[in-house]
């Protein structure tokens, strides 16, 4: 054996066994990783290739990235895991790929692998991440006193001193800008307001258990007690199981699969004892994972048969008003103005990329939107590629974040829309951050299509 051969096979040993790539070889599905062909599909609908233009800020790339680690031909070094931090997880790439790869469950598999052995964030990165994900959102009371502490914020003067002395400039531009559109929390949540069962109107045609979330439940509460009254207004009977919590989505996409997986099973046992024909949710990013959770736990002897069961049932708000609701009492109404005449609005709607891409209902706000008269709908150019969201992408890619939600608001002010619909959490304080960075606020707003419907559906007739 020549003397280069001999340092090769060295520095491929020295790489395998790495405590990263010994993870990740446990972790990572391999079947995956050798059906990406290379096509380059992805690229197209990846949005950090479509910023960058680098091959590695692809989908296609951070396979190849994956695989020779795994193959032991590459270190997991600094650069590596950048570019696992960089993707957005919106999984835009998956239904364009011919060959069906699941990119987002080997970015999961990938994160989950880091965390555990090679682990290197910036301080407060660190820091924001423990606090959030493994201390405050699995947590409903820890969540119910967060809101309390927003609301103390917004209520008591704090906010008006806060912006009057300047001493939010310490903040990046962006944060200062986030706060000003953050919504009015709430210390009480969809339970406190409407119980934990809500009637349907008239004959009911089914029962449904609704998912409450944990950022949805103090943050966008009105939207949670619309969810349940457009439910009952459709023909079902609301179950809310007091006894769930967080999904895991958020802990899924970091890379703490444990903790995700820990969340799951609580709820496939909160929502188990409910015996619902259907588990509805209202969050984008929350749905995604809860139809996976079949996935999540395929490998629990435990679990692995009541996450199946669970995914099955799980539903978008929009989607089962759309196939399973009595439409009918939902078509004829319309907003009306101060004089009881039609109010004529003009809206565009922006995906979930996550309700698009996982829960393949992408276009069902879409159709409920069309079925409100006077509405002038504008489709918005590229209204299916991510707004930068990401969950908490924007907290810890601040820069890339911001970079696709200014493109994308290039194409939002091009509709002229008074209304910025979507369906998801993150996506609303996205685009609404997007209006208050163009100076739009007194033009235009960023809506979830649940409280668009509500508006002009319960409280007109």
């Amino acid at each position: 054996m020549s003397t280069t051969e001999t340092s090769i096979k060295s520095k491929v040993a020295a790489v395998s066994s790495t405590p990263l790539a010994e993870r990740m070889k446990l972790t990572l599905n391999y079947d995956e990783l050798t059906n990406c062909m290379r096509c380059g599909f992805c690229q197209a609908a990846c949005p950090t290739f479509q910023e960058t233009g680098y091959e590695a800020a692809s989908p296609r790339g951070r396979i190849a990235l994956m695989k020779a680690v795994v193959d032991g031909v590459m270190e997991p070094d600094k650069m590596f895991q950048e570019q696992m931090d960089l993707c957005l997880g919106c999984r835009a790439c998956e239904p364009v790929c011919p060959a069906d790869v699941k990119y987002g469950h080997l970015l999961e598999q990938t994160r989950d692998a880091i965390e555990e052995k090679a682990a290197e964030h910036r301080v407060w990165v660190k820091a924001l991440r423990t606090t959030l994900l493994k201390h405050t959102f699995p947590f409903q009371k820890r969540m119910r006193i967060l809101g309390g502490g927003m609301k103390l914020y917004q209520k008591s003067g704090l906010r008006w001193l806060a912006r009057k002395s300047g001493v939010l400039k310490i903040l990046p531009v962006h944060m200062q800008q986030l706060e000003k559109v953050m919504p009015e929390a709430s210390t009480k949540g969809v339970v406190e307001h409407l119980g934990t069962f809500y009637p349907a109107k008239g004959n009911p045609i089914g029962t449904v258990a609704m998912f409450r979330g944990c950022i949805m439940d103090v943050m966008f509460t009105e939207t949670n007690i619309n969810t349940v009254k457009l439910l009952s207004e459709a023909g079902f009977d609301v179950v809310i199981p007091e006894t769930q919590n967080c999904c895991g989505a958020l802990q899924a996409h970091s890379g703490e699969m444990d903790l995700a997986k820990d969340l799951a099973k609580k709820n496939i046992r909160a929502f188990e004892a409910a015996q619902v024909d259907y588990i509805v949710s209202n969050a984008g990013g929350c749905g995604a994972l809860l139809i996976e959770y079949d996935h999540l736990l395929h490998d629990d002897p435990e679990y692995a048969k009541a996450a199946k069961h669970f995914a099955e049932k799980v539903r978008d708000v929009s989607q089962l008003l759309l196939e399973k609701g009595n439409l009918p009492a939902l078509n004829l109404l319309s907003g009306k103005n101060d004089n009881g005449q039609s109010k004529p609005v003009t809206v565009t709607y922006q995906n979930s990329c996550h309700l698009k891409n996982v829960m393949k209902a992408g276009n069902a706000p879409r159709h409920l939107i069309a079925k409100v008269a006077d509405v002038n709908f504008v489709e918005m150019t590229g209204a299916d590629s991510c707004c930068g969201s990401g969950g908490i992408y924007n907290l810890v890619q601040p820069e890339m974040s911001m970079q696709v939600l200014d493109h994308k608001m290039e194409h939002a002010k091009e509709t002229n829309a008074h209304l910025v619909l979507t369906s998801n959490p993150g996506c609303l304080l996205q685009m609404q951050l997007g209006i208050e960075r163009e100076q739009l606020s007194d033009k235009m707003q960023a809506v979830h299509v649940v409280d668009f419907l509500a508006e002009r559906i319960l409280e007109k007739q």
